[in-house]
């Protein structure tokens, strides 16, 4: 599993999650999570993206945006998700170095 694209940064807004190219501050891509859901909680890990929206975990291919999988947490409500991944803490991109300094 390779690292996150350095050339890239995510936006989770309005049920969606949408990478810009840190150069130009364009749009690459969006994908749709849920609707209605106002808030989206991303975290890192490897070359994913872990996504909560309205009370669902998505998982996806930082790169392209593509849904890899989705598990709608049934029977927790509709509330704010978080998310902790082994590379640190929400939000949050591991050092260049991996963390080996």
């Amino acid at each position: 599993m390779g690292g996150l694209p350095r050339d890239l940064a995510w936006v989770g807004i309005g049920g969606s999650v949408i990478a810009l190219d840190v150069a130009t501050g364009g749009e690459r891509w969006r994908t749709r999570l849920k609707r209605g859901s106002a808030m989206v909680v991303l975290a890192a890990d490897g070359d994913r993206l872990l996504a909560t929206a309205a009370g669902e975990l998505f998982c996806l291919d930082a790169s392209t945006g593509r849904i890899l999988w989705r598990n709608r947490l049934r029977g927790l409500g509709m509330g704010v998700a978080t998310v902790l991944t082994p590379f640190g803490p929400v939000g949050t991109l591991p050092p260049p170095d991996g963390g080996r300094a």
